[in-house]
C-alpha cells in the first residue's frame, strides 16, 4: 500500500498520546553529507592505488581498479549501513570483486582518515531544516539527533556546520552497545528525556530508522530525499511523509488536535 504524504494522513493517526520530544537521524534527513562520503571514497581509492601507501597487498587492487572515481549517486546508493558497509561496496564497484577481510580492514582506515579530513567541508543542511528545527524548539519540543555515525565524526560536523547547539542530546552509533534499526538509542533517548516511547516522534530517511522506531514503539516520518540505499522510501512502514521538518511541525499539531477531539468525544 504507498503511503501519503504526512498531510493528507491526520484520519490516520494514532491516539496514544502527544508527541513530547523528537529525535532526529542525521545524514540524509538533517545534513547532505554526499558530496564528503564521495569525496572521502575517491580519495581513499586513490590512496589505495598506491602501493607504499598500504601494509597489506595492494598490487591486488591497482590490477583490478576499474574505476578511478565513483560518482555521486553510486555513493549515494551505498550509503546506509554504516562506513564499512560503505567502504566495501566501494571497493567491490571499484575492483570487481569482493574484498579480502585485510584489505577491507585497511580500507576502512583510509577512508577514516580521508574522510575526518573533509568534515564539515561541503555538507550543508537541507531546505527547512533550520527552520523546522527553530519551529520546534519554540514548541518547547526537547531535540535529539541520533546517528549511526561515530561520535569523533558525528560532534565535529555538527560543530562546523552550526547544528550541535540545537541538539539537547546527541547519539551515536557508539555511544550504546546496539544502533539502529535496533531500538536501544531510541528507548535511551526516551528514558532521558522522560517520556514515553509513544511520545518520541522519530524523523528519518531508511530504512533503519523506520526499523528502529517500530521496534521502539515510536511514531516515525520519513523524508523523500535522503539515503536508503537506493530504495524508495515510500514503502516503508512510517506514519507519514513529510517534505521537510516544517511539515513534521503541522504533523505533531494535527496530532494534537485529534487527540483533543478524542478526548471531548469521550466527555460524558
Amino acid at each position: 500500500m504507498s503511503k501519503l504524504p504526512a498531510r493528507h494522513k491526520a484520519a490516520g493517526l494514532p491516539a496514544s498520546g502527544p508527541i513530547r520530544a523528537v529525535a532526529i537521524d542525521l545524514d540524509g534527513t538533517l545534513l547532505d553529507t554526499i558530496g564528503e562520503l564521495a569525496a572521502a571514497v575517491n580519495a581513499m581509492l586513490e590512496r589505495l592505488g598506491h602501493a607504499a601507501s598500504a601494509s597489506v597487498d595492494q598490487h591486488a587492487v591497482i590490477a583490478t581498479l576499474k574505476v578511478s572515481a565513483l560518482s555521486g549517486p553510486v555513493v549515494r546508493n551505498m550509503v546506509g549501513k554504516g562506513m564499512a558497509n560503505l567502504v566495501n561496496k566501494a571497493l567491490t564497484v571499484a575492483t570487481g570483486e569482493q574484498p579480502s577481510p585485510e584489505l577491507a580492514a585497511h580500507a576502512l582506515t583510509v577512508y577514516q582518515e580521508c574522510y575526518f579530513a573533509l568534515l564539515g567541508t561541503m555538507t550543508v543542511p537541507y531546505p527547512g531544516v533550520i527552520a523546522g528545527l527553530d519551529r520546534m524548539r519554540d514548541m518547547g519540543l526537547p531535540l535529539a539527533c541520533i546517528t549511526n555515525k561515530a561520535t569523533r565524526f558525528t560532534l565535529l560536523l555538527l560543530e562546523r556546520t552550526g547544528m550541535l547547539g540545537r541538539f539537547d542530546l546527541v547519539v551515536c552509533g557508539d555511544t550504546f552497545l546496539e544502533r539502529k534499526p535496533h531500538p536501544l538509542p531510541l528507548l535511551k533517548t526516551a528514558e532521558r528525556f522522560g517520556c514515553a516511547p509513544h511520545e518520541l516522534l522519530m524523523i528519518g530517511d531508511s530504512v533503519n530508522d523506520v526499523a528502529a522506531a517500530r521496534a521502539a514503539g515510536c511514531p516515525v516520518l520519513c523524508v523523500p530525499y535522503g539515503y536508503n540505499e537506493g530504495e524508495p522510501v515510500d514503502k516503508l512502514d512510517f506514519d507519514g511523509m513529510i517534505t521537510d521538518l516544517s511539515e513534521a511541525c503541522d504533523w505533531i499539531d494535527q496530532r494534537s488536535q485529534r487527540l483533543i477531539c478524542i478526548a471531548s468525544a469521550d466527555r460524558p
